[in-house]
């Protein structure tokens, strides 16, 4: 089998608008949320997110932007990012190599924002008042197709789409389509922009969300006793995978090597996680049998620690699992601490961490962990960032739908 690599890395988040601030602030602990402006909150039982702060004005033009739903949008400039820092110039390759190149990106919701206000403008003004963009720009996989329009990406292309699992399983496809020969180059990861009306009243009203509006900096804080729900997140990650040996022949950077991947299902229950944590389990185990590693050679967890008090319990016992008497000195820590949860996008901008992390030997902390819950007795980092010695780190993401994915990385041998 090929080996891949992790050559270039672009995001859109809470805290920041490319790799370099959003690294820089995750390394500080800082906060990315705050109340929400994009619209009226009076009528909602949760009034804040982690939104994205951007002006795409400035990065498109009106047509284009009559075309690209938010999702999109955000993913064609983070994979613009990502591939200028693969220093990869598509426009420079000839349509025969540009064959093997592709676009798997993930996305749990899609098109939500331009789906709300189609309908209201439909509601409104008419059935003939409805864009005739609405439908290529709403579609789930618009976010894969326009990143291969872009870039000329001539190989496989496609979207997954497994609630938060999404980019995690986006992230797996690309890995064994470079694995068994399929592309040589693939740009993956996942995009998400659904802080709008309809869904913050649907996750607030299952009382999925945290509920502190009067304190939304520290609404969010995974494995802590007080946690009460997740915040809502929105951005991408964008990631470009490529075969080993011709990352290296070019005299690439490598983040990191994407060594193992693991799926299962709990198979239990639409939202709710199996509770003694073996279906998480298993898909951590799976990364580490395709990565060929036993448990001991990992040194770091990027968790998928939504901060609902189900799920951190949960995943919590499926380290312990997986890890056996490792898992205390695991060093743990959740990026959705301070950029809300991704949902779709969640595993992709995580992955981009998990990337930096090994790159660069550091953990970012977990935020708001000061009253650390007993049954979530782990290493989870909470204060300050940390050096670490990292050989592998597995980057991890459970879905509604009962759907687990680990993805691992580690320093190239």
């Amino acid at each position: 089998m090929r080996r891949v690599a992790i050559t270039g890395l672009g995001t859109i988040n809470a805290l920041g608008n490319d790799v370099e601030t959003s690294w820089a602030r995750m390394l500080r602990g800082e906060n990315g949320v705050g109340p929400i402006r994009r619209f009226d909150t009076k009528d909602h039982s949760v009034h804040f997110a982690a939104s994205v702060d951007l002006d795409l004005t400035k990065h498109y033009s009106p047509p284009d932007l009559r075309k690209y739903d938010l999702f999109t949008a955000w993913a064609l400039l983070a994979a613009g990012e990502a591939l200028r820092d693969a220093g990869i110039e598509p426009e420079k390759f000839e349509a025969s190599e540009r064959e093997r190149w592709g676009a798997v990106l993930g996305t749990g919701i899609g098109g939500i924002t331009g789906i709300e206000a189609q309908y209201l403008e439909m509601m409104e003004k008419g059935p003939r008042r409805v864009s005739p963009h609405f439908i290529p720009k709403i579609m789930a996989n618009a976010v894969a197709g326009q990143v291969s329009i872009r870039f000329g990406l001539l190989g496989t292309s496609f979207t997954t789409s497994s609630a938060c699992a999404s980019a995690g399983h986006a992230m797996g496809m690309a890995w064994r389509a470079i694995q068994w020969g399929d592309a040589d180059i693939v740009v993956t990861g996942g995009s998400e922009s659904a802080t709008t009306p309809l869904s913050l009243a649907g996750f607030g009203n299952m009382k999925a969300l945290s509920g502190r509006n009067d304190d939304p900096a520290s609404a969010s804080r995974p494995f802590d006793k007080d946690r009460d729900g997740f915040v809502m997140g929105e951005g991408c990650g964008i990631l470009v995978f490529e075969e080993l040996e011709r990352a290296k022949k070019r005299g690439a950077r490598i983040y990191a090597e994407v060594k193992g991947y693991g799926s299962t299902d709990d198979a239990h229950h639409i939202t709710a996680p199996e509770e003694s944590g073996r279906g998480p389990a298993r898909a951590f185990a799976e990364a580490l049998r395709h990565a060929k590693l036993n448990p001991d050679q990992v040194d770091y967890v990027n968790a998928h620690g939504t901060s609902t008090p189900y799920n951190d319990l949960i995943e919590t016992r499926a380290i312990k699992l997986a890890f056996g008497g490792h898992a205390k000195k695991l060093a743990i820590s959740s990026t959705k601490s301070m950029v809300g949860h991704l949902l779709g996008a969640s595993a992709a901008l995580e992955a981009v961490v998990t990337a930096l992390s090994i790159h660069h030997q550091k953990v970012h902390p977990t935020r708001n962990l000061t009253n650390p819950d007993p049954e979530c007795d782990l290493d989870y980092i909470p204060g300050a960032a940390r050096d670490l010695r990292i050989r592998n780190a597995l980057s991890n993401s459970l879905g509604f739908g009962g759907h687990n994915v680990s993805l691992c990385f580690g320093r190239p041998d």
